[in-house]
């Protein structure tokens, strides 16, 4: 990629809000469409969603997407806010910072991940709220309306879509909640899309509970790359990709049948993030491994070995284990900030080279940021426009008969789950 090449991009590419927030920048921050249609230009290729829960997940994430020629998602969960540094409305100043630090010049999109509505009770908020995240610099989101039934869902993204601008990215779901046996099935996916297509909306990905370990584990036999190809075959005529949540921990094989095999463009991945940046010891999945009550951890890499032992006081002194871990990113970043440069290093380095292999040999995004550059270029523009142009007849698509669909629809809501992943 040509010099040249990236400064048009540069000029053309990034939204309205970006430069807004970072005139004199250098960073190409884009619209989540055009880091989804790089992959799907690509063919067989998807790419990271790397949860930003602390600076050194966004440095190392960045540094191996440079490295890799990738398009790249950095994300933050709505719920993350509550318990990490990265919030919804600082990073997209953190990725830009980083961008212009490194010299970072793949196009990277800024996601609102998991911007949770559990009740209808919470559409209201989300409809004031979410222009408050494009203010501040996000380029793309994730409305999770899903822990509600089908029709409350469609009807709440239905609500909340206008507050989305409409070059921006923009992710739906369904099925995040769903039981044992309540994987997600292609007409109710169907039933979604087809309700957003009549009313003009298009939304780039949506989100499935297709066997991921991510949250309450639908299915033993993890993630269900059948069932999900199905899903997405169901759904081509409305331009809607997929979306894979709950990433860590599931064998590079399964991974790498999700990209060759559906229509995944973004794969999301948190906890593993996290934990290989600390230096804790984790498999070839990237599942941290115990030792005993406590997770193991690499002597001489990832975070001082005397501040991992604060930190392990920390969460026992306070009730925190497992899972729960990740309630340390608030508490100690400013403890990590405050390390020697080497040690800062080698937490970044620890992410990239996880998040390199990712790239290259299991998502087969490498290369793709110069089709991203080409997309840009051709539309001459930051609004990639929709993927499918309405079809569906609005009148078939009213709140009482979406009830009525919605009725027939055979589904199980199980319990809840986890959705920061």
């Amino acid at each position: 990629m040509s010099q040249d090449t990236f400064k048009k991009a540069l000029a053309v590419g990034r939204p309205p809000n970006v430069v807004q927030n970072f005139p004199g920048s250098q960073a190409l921050l884009v619209s989540g469409k055009v880091i989804d249609r790089a992959m799907t230009a690509k063919g067989g290729a998807m790419t990271i969603a790397a949860n930003g829960r602390n600076i050194f997940i966004i440095e190392g994430a960045l540094k191996a997407a440079q490295r890799a020629n990738a398009a790249i998602i950095i994300e933050i969960a709505r719920s993350e806010a509550t318990y990490c540094p990265t919030t919804l409305w600082n990073i997209a100043r953190r990725v830009d910072y980083l961008c212009n630090k490194l010299g970072i010049t793949i196009p990277v999109a800024v996601h609102a991940d998991h911007y949770f509505i559990k009740s209808w009770d919470g559409v209201a908020e989300a409809k004031a709220e979410i222009p408050s995240v494009f203010d501040a610099g996000i380029t793309s989101i994730a409305i999770d309306a899903s822990h509600m039934t089908d029709d409350l869902n469609l009807l709440a993204n239905l609500v909340v879509a206008p507050t989305i601008p409409t070059w921006a990215g923009y992710e739906t779901e369904i099925g995040e909640i769903k039981g044992e046996f309540g994987l997600s099935s292609p007409v109710e996916a169907k039933f979604l899309c087809q309700g957003l297509n009549a009313h003009n909306f298009c939304p780039d990905w949506i989100a499935l509970n297709n066997g991921t370990t991510h949250g309450i584990e639908a299915s033993g036999e993890g993630i269900q790359v059948d069932l999900t190809a199905k899903i997405h075959e169901t759904l081509k005529p409305y331009g809607t990709s997929g979306a894979q949540h709950g990433t860590s921990g599931n064998d590079s094989a399964r991974l790498r049948e999700i990209a060759a095999q559906t229509a995944t463009t973004k794969a999301n991945v948190a906890t593993a993030l996290q934990m290989i940046g600390w230096g804790v010891k984790v498999n070839e999945f990237g599942n941290a491994i115990m030792d005993g009550d406590h997770f193991a951890k690499v002597t001489g890499t990832g975070v001082d070995d005397a501040l991992w032992d604060e930190m392990v006081a920390y969460a026992d002194d306070n009730g925190i284990s497992g899972g729960n871990y990740k309630k340390l990113n608030l508490v100690f970043e400013r403890r990590w900030q405050g390390q020697s440069q080497a040690i800062r290093q080698r937490m970044a380095d620890n992410v990239e080279g996880f998040v390199y292999d990712l790239l290259v040999n299991v998502f087969n995004a490498q290369d793709t940021a110069p089709i991203a550059y080409d997309l840009i270029l051709e539309a001459g523009s930051y609004d990639l426009g929709p993927k499918a142009k309405q079809f569906e007849d609005p009148a078939e698509w009213t709140e009482e008969k979406i009830k009525a669909m919605a009725a027939s629809i055979d589904t199980d809501k199980g319990p809840e789950g986890d959705f920061d992943d």
